[in-house]
């Protein structure tokens, strides 16, 4: 199995580093060839919009997305969740449109605002897990097939549908593997 990591702006290489220590091999994805036998894709936190028309400059939003449709599974953080959902709050920017959620952008506040907490995320275990928001969205609805996984404050933050999993916080950068296996897990 090799999974795939968006490089075009964000903690790719948290990414890299977190699938290398679950025993994963996995490759940077900048252009449209490199998604060339991947089994999977992690989009990272960022900021959605530049990464929206970056994938789009690059040539790599149709492909992913159709990719996303023929059933490639893909996990967003932060910024990724943003560009899996179908609805962004008073926004038109590109996205993959793959996930039946409605995000609200900076939700949380402004990089300022940015912060931690434990949170309880029962298919991770009895364990809770430290999330990071850092100008982090959130989930306002989600249609049926769409799983809540985690709230914070009664609001969505981490979910599943199918083979996509969308994550408000950024799990790359607490050493904590338990997102990162549940995703290789769960969604491939």
């Amino acid at each position: 199995m090799r999974v795939g990591v968006l490089a075009l702006q964000g903690a790719f290489r948290e990414h890299r580093k977190a699938l290398s220590e679950c025993g994963v091999d996995s490759a940077l994805i900048k252009k449209p060839g490199q998604l060339a036998g991947i089994s999977a894709l992690i989009i990272p936190g960022g900021e959605s919009t530049t990464i929206g028309k970056l994938l789009k400059e690059f040539g790599l939003l149709g492909p992913i997305k159709k990719m996303g449709e023929e059933g490639l599974p893909i996990f967003g953080t932060c910024a990724g969740m943003i560009l899996l959902a179908k609805d962004i709050a008073d926004s038109q920017q590109p996205r993959l449109g793959l996930m039946d959620i409605a995000v609200e952008r900076n939700a949380f506040g402004r990089q300022v605002e940015s912060f931690e907490a434990d949170t309880d995320v029962p298919d991770l275990g009895p364990k809770p897990f430290r999330t990071v928001f850092i100008r982090a969205p959130y989930i306002l609805s989600v249609k049926s097939g769409v799983e809540v996984l985690a709230r914070y404050d009664s609001k969505i933050i981490f979910a599943r549908q199918g083979k996509f999993l969308a994550a408000a916080f950024h799990p790359e950068l607490t050493g904590d593997l338990r997102v990162h296996r549940y995703f290789l897990k769960n969604c491939i």
